[in-house]
């Protein structure tokens, strides 16, 4: 069994879907942060960088944070959704960080920018909305060359997509994207990634389906 402590982000988002999709054993635990409560002692003994999302796992003692570190985690507990080869691997290493270093951080600041601080710094706003364009493009370019991220559907596609569900607040319209608004639609119809959606308690259902 695995203890997931998380909350409505899209770093939060990806270890739910995954853990769905890997048909893995996990209780949910609510980590408010817009009341803090990744400050408070409790959590800081399992996470001292008071971040989430955090696992865990009952079954060996496991304490993982980091949610790229966790999908890494999770895929080789389950088997499932990280190749054997080490080529393919690669790919799919570089995608996830392509994912932390790019695509989320950038999309974070578009998050604080374009929609919840409109106006306040308008050259911040031209950035971002710039960047955040370039990364969809690559995204796009990426997946017209294949079916999913890194080839076969694998923890990368997790990793990303809770991001892109994100695009209206990036000021992003998918139809403008059509390689990354299939594949979008293609996992938000499955049923795990609807199940994961909803932890760790439903806000909505997903965005643009």
């Amino acid at each position: 069994m695995i203890d997931l402590y998380t909350w409505i982000t899209p770093n939060g988002l990806k270890i739910s879907i995954a853990l769905e999709e890997l048909g893995l054993p996990y209780v949910s635990h609510a980590i408010d942060i817009e009341k803090g409560e990744q400050f408070s002692a409790e959590y800081s003994r399992i996470n001292p960088g008071s971040k989430i999302p955090a696992i865990v796992d009952q079954d060996n003692g496991t304490v993982l944070t980091e949610s790229n570190a966790i999908l890494i985690y999770l895929a080789e507990k389950a088997g499932r959704l990280m190749p054997v080869s080490a080529a393919a691997r690669l790919t799919v290493t570089e995608w996830l960080m392509w994912q932390a270093a790019n695509f989320g951080p950038t999309l974070g600041y578009a998050h604080y920018f374009l929609t919840y601080n409109t106006g306040k710094a308008p050259f911040a706003e031209t950035r971002f909305a710039s960047d955040t364009e370039r990364l969809y493009r690559t995204l796009n370019d990426r997946l017209a060359k294949r079916g999913f991220v890194a080839g076969d559907f694998s923890i990368a596609d997790i990793a990303i997509w809770p991001w892109v569900s994100r695009f209206a607040r990036h000021k992003i319209d998918l139809a403008d994207f059509p390689e990354i608004n299939r594949w979008y639609r293609q996992l938000g119809q499955r049923e795990t990634f609807q199940r994961g959606y909803r932890v760790p308690f439903v806000t909505s259902d997903v965005p643009g389906l």
